[in-house]
């Protein structure tokens, strides 16, 4: 296959080189407060909230707002052990010569406790859609030497199809310990996503790959310190195809009033870039902002990698709806 100089950003060229590259890299977005779409993480983390109905949307904006990226999912747990939940995802390069599409719902049964150890399991559906504008792409043949870029040369490339829709499905099983007045509550859990493994079939006599297979475990802990501050360690290992990543950090939530709190910290992305996040929480409206610095030495691209995110999360209980004990929400 002919060598190609793309037109649209270095961060788009990594995104779908899973499509046009002999070997697969991780081509699914994600965001670094993950635990504002946790949906993306795990579908068995649907519905578990510390309220009736959750709404939540982040902006991701990087390689110096090249490459944007927003979602938006609704949650709601049920007194029937089934937790419902929709997620809705959309990446695109500046120029919108590439978009990233996909639309899930989640549903998780939540049926298997043990006193206040739970155990949810959950599967998820929906569609995703992938698509690029080739009259935005550039390709070897279109450079002469001494002159550069012409964009009245042919390419001799052809493009089956740079719109695809295809079926996709995950899965994934949540452990949690919601036993209340303990100092010290776990949780964890694993999944897969692409598990139908969606083909790709965007060159014309090309093979077709299939979507690589992504898989996720994550852990960590609710440490109550005082009543005035919450810890929460965490880890995160995501793999897909040939790539992996690897993410530890903390948050901290200070008890600032009766229905304020104020939450920091900070996650490391291992060889990769260091994510800060600061939020508020008021009456349920939860705020928050994250900055990935770049901390890796390996790589040379002269493109500047820091990310900036910001999310919104609102929950709130329906009209006599019964508060009872507090639910430790497995995530933060």
């Amino acid at each position: 296959m002919k060598q190609y100089i793309l037109k649209i950003p270095a961060a788009v060229a990594i995104a779908v080189c899973g499509l046009f590259g002999s070997g697969y890299c991780q081509v699914d977005p994600h965001f670094s407060q993950y635990f504002i779409q946790p949906v993306l993480l795990n579908p068995a983390l649907t519905g578990a909230i510390e309220g009736d109905y959750r709404v939540s949307a982040v902006w991701r904006s990087q390689y110096n707002n090249t490459l944007s990226t927003r979602g938006i999912s609704a949650e709601m747990p049920t007194n029937k052990n089934i937790n419902l939940g929709v997620n809705l995802l959309n990446q695109s390069s500046s120029d919108k010569a590439y978009h990233y599409n996909n639309a899930y719902l989640s549903v998780a049964y939540t049926g298997a406790r043990f006193n206040n150890h739970y155990v949810v399991m959950a599967m998820q559906a929906g569609v995703l859609n992938r698509n690029f504008n080739p009259n935005n792409l550039q390709f070897g043949e279109q450079w002469t030497a001494g002159i550069g870029f012409d964009p009245s040369a042919h390419s001799a490339e052809v493009f089956h199809k740079p719109n695809m829709f295809s079926f996709d499905a995950g899965a994934g099983i949540v452990y949690y310990d919601a036993t209340p007045d303990r100092k010290i509550n776990l949780f964890g859990g694993l999944s897969a996503f692409h598990i139908t493994r969606p083909k790709d079939p965007f060159i014309a006599g090309g093979d077709k790959q299939a979507l690589p297979i992504r898989y996720s475990a994550h852990a960590g802990a609710r440490i109550i310190v005082s009543d005035l501050l919450n810890i929460v360690p965490n880890v995160l290992y995501m793999t897909q195809g040939q790539t992996e990543e690897k993410m530890a950090g903390a948050y901290l939530q200070l008890n600032a009033g009766e229905q304020v709190d104020l939450m920091f910290g900070a996650n490391l992305r291992f060889g990769d870039a260091l994510s800060p996040f600061a939020g508020i929480y008021f009456k349920g409206l939860t705020i928050g902002m994250s900055y990935d610095t770049n901390v890796s030495t390996k790589n040379t691209m002269e493109i500047d990698r820091n990310s900036v995110e910001v999310s919104l999360s609102y929950t709130w209980w329906r009209k006599n709806s019964m508060k009872t004990k507090p639910f430790y929400c497995p995530r933060f």
